[in-house]
């Protein structure tokens, strides 16, 4: 692995941190080094929880550098737009929570990996946008799609066909980030959630997961059949049989994932 992706392990938590300065910019080499780390990270049943953060103070991701489409190169936006869109789906199935700590300007690419996460976490200083038609380019890693389901068509059409930037604050109001934090708390926050994770059943958040999302491919009246088929395909697992007892014996639960 590189040094632009640096990951740490805590216990059931996985940390990765953005670290290409000045901007952690996303790189064709990155883009594929997140895609792999998220499918390792996916095998390691001990990770329940993954905080993605960044090494800057000033930028949470400022997404892909332009140089690479100064050229108009079509073959080079193709591949770009591939490698992006594999890593940040990659990203958005990750078997457990994935939490942004966003504690700088989250623009373009650098808001986008932040919507595959499952929660955002922003300082009160954030600003966020999806500027890319300023240029005469679109969000292209899953920003039109996941901005919509989080915000609604309004908002989405506020950010990305008029360039509007969002404080933190707005981006609260309107359900872009799930809570705002003093500067300098976002990973604090995060890890503390993440924590919180870790006393839940890693393979019913799983499940519970899929079945949120999967709403985003299947009609409600197939979610709630898959719903009752993963609750009973969750005893199959001896988690289901550890968390009932110990909820009856009134002690914690060991979460084996498996």
């Amino acid at each position: 692995m590189s040094d632009k992706l640096i990951v740490e392990k805590q216990g059931h938590i996985a940390i990765i941190t953005m670290n290409n300065p000045p901007a952690n910019t996303w790189t064709e080499a990155s883009l594929k080094e997140l895609t792999s780390i998220v499918k390792e990270l996916n095998a390691d049943m001990q990770i329940f929880s993954l905080v993605l953060k960044s090494s800057s103070e000033k930028f949470f991701s400022a997404g892909a550098d332009l140089n690479l489409f100064a050229d108009s190169d079509r073959s080079v936006a193709r591949d770009m737009a591939r490698y992006f869109g594999e890593a940040f789906e990659t990203l958005s199935q990750f078997r457990g929570v994935s939490i942004a700590a966003m504690n700088g300007w989250a623009m373009g690419g650098g808001l986008e990996v932040a919507l595959a996460c499952d929660i955002r976490i922003a300082e009160e200083q954030v600003q966020m946008a999806l500027p890319e038609a300023k240029v005469g380019l679109l969000p292209c890693a899953g920003g039109t799609q996941n901005l919509t389901m989080l915000v609604g068509e309004g908002w989405t059409k506020r950010m990305i066909l008029c360039g509007e930037r969002v404080k933190a604050a707005k981006a609260l109001e309107i359900g872009l980030i799930e809570e705002m934090v003093d500067t300098g708390e976002s990973v604090k926050r995060a890890m503390e959630m993440a924590e919180q994770v870790a006393e839940q059943s890693p393979m019913a958040v799983a499940a519970c997961k899929q079945l949120i999302q999967s709403n985003r491919t299947r009609a409600w009246d197939q979610g709630y059949i898959l719903e009752r088929e993963l609750f009973v395909d969750l005893f199959h697992s001896e988690d289901q049989k550890e968390g009932v007892n110990a909820f009856l014996g009134k002690r914690k639960a060991e979460w084996k994932n498996c």
